[in-house]
């Protein structure tokens, strides 16, 4: 289940939203993760001393290091590893929603139905994740 999005108005690098993303999920959770695992391009060495300063967050797993050691992101090669797998599982899941719902194209004009475009397709995909999940 997606319990969580953000539509940002242009482009942001996504080194620019690491601690944003970070404050976010206290916010919305009351905390900040225990574990935090990141697509590559949030990777730098400033994103892992902001993530690591968070109250809690003991492990931050960037899937491309670009010179950051695995030892200094996480506790153990272990723990990269899964946080390493579990964003893979991720990715898995924004191209379920591209390839099903239609999220790889929005013809829809506008930044508000664009909004509006990507919020449906989570919802759709909330109401059938959740329908599979009954019938099994």
């Amino acid at each position: 289940m997606i319990l969580d999005c953000v539509v940002l108005e242009g482009n942001p690098s996504d080194s620019e939203l690491t601690e944003m993303m970070l404050d976010r999920q206290n916010v919305v959770y009351g905390s900040y993760p225990l574990k935090a695992a990141f697509d590559g391009g949030f990777s730098s060495q400033e994103n892992l001393k902001k993530a690591m300063a968070k109250e809690g967050l003991k492990d931050v797993c960037f899937s491309k290091g670009r010179g950051l050691r695995v030892k200094d992101m996480c506790r153990s090669n272990w723990v990269y590893k899964q946080l390493r797998n579990f964003r893979a599982g991720i990715e898995s899941g924004i191209s379920w929603l591209k390839r099903s719902l239609g999220l790889d194209r929005c013809l829809w004009k506008g930044f508000e139905s664009f909004k509006s475009y990507v919020w449906a397709s989570i919802v759709s995909a909330n109401l059938l994740t959740m329908a599979r999940h009954q019938l099994a």
